[in-house]
C-alpha cells in the first residue's frame, strides 16, 4: 500500500465519525425514546386535556397546547444535549475509547464538530417528528416565519450541544456527566416555561428566562411560530453559548 493510500484510510473524516455515531445512538433504545419518543408522548398528553387547549387571552388567542410545542421541541433538544450526549462521551473516556482515538490524527476539535453535527441531525430529526405529530394530530399551525425557526433551532440546538460538549469534557466520568446535565436540565426548562409559561411569570424571572439558552431559545422560536423574526438578542444569546461553550470544550477536552 502506498503513501497516499495510509494516510487517506487512516485520516478522520468527520463525517465518518458523525455517520458513526448516529449509528449507535439508533441502536441505543433508551437515548431514543427519552429523546425522541417521550416529547411526542407528552404533546400527545397535552392535545388531549381540554385545559391546554382552550385559548388564552394573555396569549394573544392561542392556547397553552400551541404554546407548549416550542416548549417540548426546547424539551427535546435539552434531553439529548444535556444527558445523552455528555454521558455518550465521557462513557468513551472511561472504556479508553478516546485514549484510542488520541493515537489517531483525530484531535479534540474534529471530536467534537463530528459530535456537534451528529446531534444536530438528530435533534433535526426530532423537531420535524414533533412538529408533524402536532401538525396531522392536533391542527397546530406550522411556523409562520419558517426562516426564523430554522434559524432559532439551529441556533438553540448548537447552544445546548456546546453545553452538553462542555459538561462531557470537564466531567470525571460518564455518571457524573449524566448527574451535572440531568441537575442542570431542571433550572433550565423551568426558564423555558415547562412548569409555568413564561409570559405569567414574574418581570425578573421573564428578563432572566431570556438570558437562559432555553429561554432564549423558546421566545425565539415562539417569535417565529407567530410569524415574526426571532429578537436579535435571543439569536445573540444563543450564539454566545454555542461559540464560548463549544471552544471551552474544545480548550478542556480530556482523552482520559
Amino acid at each position: 500500500m502506498s503513501v497516499t493510500a495510509t494516510r487517506t484510510v487512516h485520516r478522520p473524516q468527520i463525517a465518518r465519525l458523525a455517520l458513526t455515531e448516529l449509528r449507535l445512538f439508533a441502536r441505543d433504545r433508551v437515548r431514543l425514546v427519552f429523546g425522541m419518543g417521550l416529547p411526542v408522548v407528552l404533546l400527545v398528553i397535552f392535545g388531549n386535556i381540554p385545559f391546554y387547549t382552550q385559548t388564552r387571552r394573555y396569549l394573544g388567542g392561542y392556547s397553552l397546547f400551541d404554546a407548549y410545542v416550542p416548549i417540548l421541541i426546547a424539551y427535546s433538544l435539552a434531553i439529548i444535549s444535556l444527558t445523552a450526549l455528555p454521558m455518550v462521551l465521557a462513557d468513551y473516556r472511561d472504556k479508553g475509547v478516546l485514549r484510542r482515538l488520541q493515537t489517531t490524527p483525530v484531535g479534540a476539535a474534529r471530536l467534537v464538530t463530528a459530535q456537534l453535527l451528529a446531534y444536530l441531525a438528530v435533534v433535526a430529526v426530532g423537531v420535524v417528528l414533533i412538529l408533524a405529530v402536532a401538525r396531522i394530530g392536533y391542527s397546530v399551525i406550522l411556523p409562520r416565519q419558517l426562516a426564523g425557526f430554522v434559524m432559532a433551532a439551529l441556533l438553540a440546538a448548537g447552544a445546548l450541544i456546546g453545553i452538553g460538549l462542555f459538561i462531557a469534557a470537564v466531567s470525571p466520568s460518564a455518571q457524573a456527566a449524566q448527574a451535572i446535565g440531568t441537575v442542570l436540565w431542571f433550572p433550565l426548562m423551568f426558564f423555558a416555561g415547562l412548569f409555568f409559561p413564561i409570559p405569567v411569570m414574574p418581570p425578573f424571572l421573564r428578563h432572566l428566562s431570556h438570558a437562559t439558552p432555553l429561554g432564549a431559545a423558546v421566545q425565539a422560536l415562539q417569535d417565529a411560530w407567530l410569524g415574526h423574526w426571532p429578537h436579535p438578542l435571543q439569536l445573540v444569546a444563543m450564539a454566545a453559548y454555542l461559540v464560548v461553550f463549544g471552544l471551552a470544550a474544545v480548550k478542556l477536552f480530556r482523552w482520559k
